[in-house]
This record gives structure tokens, sequence and C-alpha cells, in this order.
């Protein structure tokens, strides 16, 4: 009984060495390459800014031979992906400095693209070594030339003054707008009525007195309702409704509404409505009826309807017909 029981066999050796084994992500079982591999940086791999086909076009050009054909329709033949995508690929690759593409124009006339890949982007691959310098014969000593003769000595430059350094740039001084000076425009009178009475005065100063029972932010001083009540007896007396004079004075209100009173004065004064027409203004017109005035006749004093005053159709008959007359038959 004492005895432990083994029930289950030990965990195999992890086969990843250099390192202890992660509890999660990626494991990697690596293997030294001896030949037929090819050496791509992690600027490349883990490129934010590449899509994953970019990446592994990139990958796959690298590892090619000097010469191979990588066009568009070549590469569209040997990956599944379409014309379309490994061209914004390329696109890519060339953005970021992985490819370079030019057009060159052959001996033949043919114009070809040319590409050049870059596992590095930024770095110029090393220059080739110098090539040696070609060997000359030795040549017989010749006879020493006379020393030339002692030139003048140079004038010596004249001293030049060391640049001075650029004085340091400030900042302008900041332009300071005066205070606006100009006073504003009054606000417009108050409306008054044109027959105040002591009973509309009264009506009116009831009526702003209990606007603070519908909105309480409404509620007014003795001088406030002093102040507004002619205006409120202006729409009185323009046959306003009081239930519309309310809803006039406490719809929309700003929120918070730190002067109620001005707020009251600018509606009583500029929602004013007209007064109600009377019974003329409201009859049709009727079109195409002209009134004639009346006139009375000089002749038999008569009226009869012209726009002149004058004679009458009968009497003007009468002055013809005697006239026609003439004087032969009188006599």
């Amino acid at each position: 009984m004492g005895t432990q029981q083994i029930t289950a066999p030990p965990c195999a050796p992890s086969p990843v060495t250099g390192g202890a084994t992660p509890s999660s992500g990626v494991i990697h079982a690596n293997v030294r390459h001896a030949a037929g591999f090819t050496v791509i940086g992690n600027h490349l791999a883990q490129h934010r800014g590449l899509s994953l086909t970019a990446i592994g076009l990139a990958a796959h050009i690298q590892s090619l031979p000097a010469g191979a054909k990588i066009g568009i329709k070549h590469l569209a033949e040997r990956f599944p992906e379409s014309e379309t995508r490994i061209a914004a690929a390329l696109r890519e690759l060339e953005a970021h400095g992985y490819l370079h593409r030019s057009r060159a124009r052959l001996p033949d006339g043919r114009i070809v693209t040319r590409t050049v890949s870059y596992n590095q982007p930024g770095t110029e691959p090393a220059a080739a070594a110098a090539a040696p310098q070609p060997r000359t014969r030795p040549s017989t000593p010749a006879a020493p030339l006379p020393p030339p003769p002692p030139r003048e000595p140079a004038p010596e430059p004249e001293p030049t003054q060391a640049p001075q350094p650029p004085a340091p740039q400030t900042a302008p001084a900041p332009v300071l707008v005066p205070a606006p000076t100009a006073r504003k425009a009054p606000p417009p009178p108050i409306p008054q009525p044109q027959s105040p009475t002591p009973e509309l005065h009264r009506f009116a100063a009831a009526l702003l007195a209990d606007l603070r029972r519908h909105t309480p932010q409404l509620t007014l001083s003795d001088n406030d309702i002093h102040t507004l009540t002619p205006g409120v007896a202006s729409w009185l007396e323009r046959d306003a409704h009081p239930d519309t004079i309310r809803h006039a004075l406490t719809t929309d209100l700003p929120v918070p509404l730190k002067h109620p009173a001005k707020l009251l004065r600018h509606r009583i004064t500029t929602l004013l409505p007209p007064p109600l027409p009377g019974a003329e203004d409201l009859a049709p017109a009727r079109p195409g009826v002209i009134a004639i005035p009346l006139q009375n006749c000089d002749g038999c004093n008569r009226a009869f309807r012209s726009r002149h005053p004058g004679r009458c159709r009968d009497c003007r008959t009468e002055v013809v017909s005697q006239g026609s007359a003439g004087p032969g038959r009188a006599a």
C-alpha cells in the first residue's frame, strides 16, 4: 500500500533547444540548413506595412537566381494568386524599397523591364574591388633635371572673418487687439397700447405674474412686471388670446435661463402679432368690375354714369339735332 504507483508515462523531452519551452504561442523546431537556403531579414518577414502576399513574394524573389523571370504573368502561372494581387504586391514592394523597376532599351530596339531586388532597402551593395593597375616595364633612369627657378613668395591671404552664427529668431510680438469701443445698439422700445385702460393693464399684469405657475424659471419681480405690462397689453389689444400669449412666452426656453425679464422683453417685442383685419379687408375683390361714378347732367339735372361731368345722352342728342336743322329751315 505504501508503494507509489505510476499511472502515466513521463512527458517526452521537448525537441526544441536553446531555452525553455514557452507555455503558449509558436514553438520553433529549428534545424540548421547546410545547403539550399536564403537569408531573409526580419525587417521583411515581420514588416508591419506589407501584406502577407507581398512578404511571401519578396521572399520568393530573393530566393531566385539572377536572371530569373519575375513578370506578372510568369508569377501568376507559378502561384494561385491572380495577376491583380501579384501586381498590387509588386507595387507594395516597390513603394517600400524592396524592388526597383525601370524600362531599358536593348541594342536591337526592344524595350524591357529591368527589376532590381534589394534584400535590405536603403543600403547599396558593396562596390566591386578595384581593378589591378596594369604593369609597366621598367625604364632606364633619366638624367636628373635642373632644379626649378625659385618662385616668388605667394602673397599671404587676407584673414577672413569667421562667419557669425545667425541670430536666434524670436517669435513676433503678439498683436494686441484693442477692446471694442462702439456701444451696442439699445434694444427696441417695448410696444405700447393705443387705447390703454386700467382693466387692460390689470389683466396684462396678472398674466405676467401667473407665468411662474406654469414655468418656475419665469419668476418676475414687481419692477419687471411693471415694465413688461404695456407690451402684453398691446398683445391683448390686438385680440391675442391669453393662451396664445402664454405659449409664445414660455415655449423653447434656453437652458440655463439667466435673464428671464430680458428674454420676455425680446419675445414681446419681436413676436407681436399684427392687428386683426376688418370685414372690408377680408371681402374678396371682384376682378374685371369697374365702378363708374354718377354725374348730374348740366342740361336736365338728371343723374347719369360718366367718368367726366357734362350732359347726359338725351341732352347731347337734342343739341346735335338742333344744330343739324340749320338756319335756312328756321327761316
